[in-house]
């Protein structure tokens, strides 16, 4: 299975997000990520969708039913541009005095930042890829991570043309 990244622009009204997941979840395709928020633009929702499939056929396929929902304006495939790709991840870690300052030193080689401590925990925040996500994650799972909270991927193609007029 592949992964691929649509930005998907759509009328900015409510139950087109549930059109969007419910049309590609019917076909069986699996969405391993799907945010939605405001654009630049009032009356226009992007919504980022990671959806893994087989090959390309496939994922012609998923576009061209995206395309016939009647609330959908654009959708690119940011697999083909040039693309900046993140999440965010929030993180609560088990901490002590003890332990503080070397979940500090790991939170500053991944340059997260610490947003949130309590005498049991800290609360850890960091944007990056998927990779670097899951690292972090792989570090601190000695300390006892009590919660994980990720976006899931969002990206944005690189140059000065946006996503609605390519």
């Amino acid at each position: 299975m592949k992964k691929y990244i649509l930005a998907v622009l759509v009328d900015n009204k409510p139950g087109v997000l549930t059109h969007v997941s419910g049309l590609i979840s019917r076909r069986a395709f699996n969405i391993e990520s799907i945010s939605a928020g405001y654009t630049e633009e009032r009356d226009v929702t992007r919504i980022n969708i990671e959806v893994s499939v087989e090959d390309n056929r496939e994922l012609e396929q998923v576009v061209s039913q995206l395309g016939k929902l009647i609330d959908v304006i654009k959708i690119v495939n940011l697999g083909e541009v040039d693309s900046i790709v993140r999440e965010l991840v929030l993180l609560k870690v088990k901490a002590q005095k003890e332990t503080l300052s070397d979940i500090r030193n790991i939170v500053d080689i991944f340059r997260g930042n610490i947003v949130d401590v309590s005498p049991e925990n800290v609360v850890i925040e960091l944007t990056g890829s998927r990779s670097k996500i899951d690292a972090i994650c792989e570090m601190l799972a000695e300390f006892q991570i009590i919660e994980i909270a990720r976006t899931g991927a969002i990206a944005l193609s690189r140059g000065p043309i946006p996503v609605k007029n390519m």
